[in-house]
């Protein structure tokens, strides 16, 4: 069998329509090829499934990875043996060969995530491929046949608002598809959410997008935008991403850009795991994912409840596995049918707030950044193990980093003190402070990082 895309297309359209039992013998199935294909190709896997039944499709009898322990074990963790960290590592921090292959066949992707811990992900052609045809067949689904010939007569054109200047997944793969060329390239273009306002406003009039795609704060800041007058796009669909969105955030954007809005629920670490439908629930692609929402002690949460956190298995990714991984965020599975009709497992997050700093300007107008401007210049320093940055005044910002254990303290952060004054600079920002802070990244009550920690106006915070 060819897992081609067309092939990948029609058997999600049939899974889906025979109803959950054919999507659950689907993700039975492949999990248990995944775990047999881990076992066989990966050292650490084979280890950490020792005494294991031979054969496994109930992901609870998994022992449960994360970032952390799988970053730590990397050269055993991936099944490509050719593959080792500091190659990886050394093709991630060489910006010119973004969206280029890595050993000639894979995608590289960095990502901080809301933990603010690097992580270094190696994705094959499958994966990506199984992430295009679940995202194609959501976009036909969301805006049926008189919304894409909409968006064909507004030119089919894609805004995506990504982090650039590393290997992030969205930027990684629209290089890629540029690297590629073909027609697909000649209507999609980058808008790096790190530009200042009033410029990506004057791009984004100019470019006039069908397809408004991106991190959520960005389009939360340009809803404000549109609101005001000052942008005038009108998109066919608004999808964000990387956050966790209100019905009321996206009822607002809905009335703003006059549109349709569908967000996504994803990481790096799967980017096709689950779309938003109309009544602002999250459907799993659990044909080609698990998605568990466990305790504390990684037993299951009821529907209807927050877990504590959640853990996912990409059925697709065979170059680096990713199985029984604990993602951090909290999530509820809804206990009832959806009203939409989608029969796929529905949620909502709670865990991934996307906390806006606003800093006052001697013009009076504030300027406001997303928290991915910060995480991704943190993301590209080299040596930095885990960052935050809290905003203790309305122009003060106090930096907390742990550096990496084979890296020079002084030169990281040297080089992220240069990177976040330009930033600043960029944005009109230079009366801004920043201090370096002597002790490490603080964890929440709940165990979690914050990454950025915007001033507390109300004198709540202890």
């Amino acid at each position: 069998m060819t897992e081609s895309m067309a092939w990948l297309g029609r058997d999600a359209r049939r899974a889906r329509k025979e109803g959950m039992p054919a999507v659950t013998r689907r993700q039975r199935d492949r999990l248990a090829d995944m775990v047999a294909h881990a076992r066989a190709a990966s050292p650490y896997y084979r280890s950490l499934y020792r005494g294991l039944p031979e054969r496994i499709e109930d992901p609870t009898l998994l022992p449960v990875t994360d970032k952390k322990k799988l970053m730590g074990h990397f050269d055993d963790w991936v099944a490509d043996r050719a593959i080792t960290y500091e190659k990886v590592r050394a093709f991630s921090d060489d910006p010119d060969r973004i969206g280029q292959r890595f050993h000639g066949k894979y995608m590289v992707a960095t990502t901080s995530g809301t933990s603010g811990r690097r992580g270094l992900f190696v994705l094959d052609d499958r994966y990506m491929d199984v992430g295009a045809a679940l995202t194609s067949r959501a976009l036909a689904s969301w805006l049926g046949p008189a919304g894409l010939l909409r968006a064909a007569t507004r030119g089919g054109r894609f805004a995506q608002l990504v982090a650039t200047g590393g290997h992030y997944v969205g930027f990684a793969a629209y290089s890629r598809t540029l690297l590629a060329g073909g027609w697909r390239s000649k209507l999609i273009r980058a808008f790096p959410v790190h530009t200042p306002m009033a410029q990506l406003v004057a791009e984004l009039n100019e470019y006039r997008p069908a397809f408004v795609i991106g991190y959520a704060s960005t389009i939360m800041l340009l809803t404000a935008e549109q609101e005001a007058g000052r942008l005038r796009i009108d998109p066919v669909l608004v999808q964000p991403a990387g956050e966790t969105m209100s019905t009321d955030d996206t009822d607002r954007i809905a009335r703003a850009f006059r549109t349709t809005v569908r967000a996504m629920y994803s990481a790096t670490e799967c980017t096709y795991l689950s779309h938003s439908c109309a009544h602002g629930w999250y459907h799993v692609n659990s044909d080609w994912a698990v998605l568990e929402p466990v305790d504390a002690e990684h037993r299951p949460t009821p529907p209807g409840q927050y877990s504590h956190t959640v853990l996912i298995s990409n059925l697709a990714n065979r170059v680096q596995p990713f199985l029984r991984y604990d993602l951090g965020d909290s999530v509820m599975l809804r206990p009832d049918p959806c009203p939409c009709g989608n029969p796929l497992p529905a949620l909502r997050v709670q865990g991934r707030s996307g906390d806006i700093l606003t800093f006052p300007t001697h013009g009076g107008d504030p300027v406001q950044l997303a928290p991915l401007a910060f995480g991704t210049l943190f993301d590209r320093t080299p040596g930095v193990e885990l960052f935050q940055i809290e905003q203790t005044a309305p122009s003060s910002l106090r930096v907390r980093l742990l550096p990496a254990a084979d890296a020079d303290p002084e030169r990281v952060w040297q080089t992220a003190h240069l990177e976040l004054t330009r930033l600043l600079a960029d944005n009109a920002l230079d009366h801004v402070t920043v201090q370096r802070a002597e002790e490490p990244p603080q964890q929440a009550p709940g165990g979690k990082y914050r990454t950025v920690i915007p001033f507390d106006r109300t004198g709540s915070r202890p």
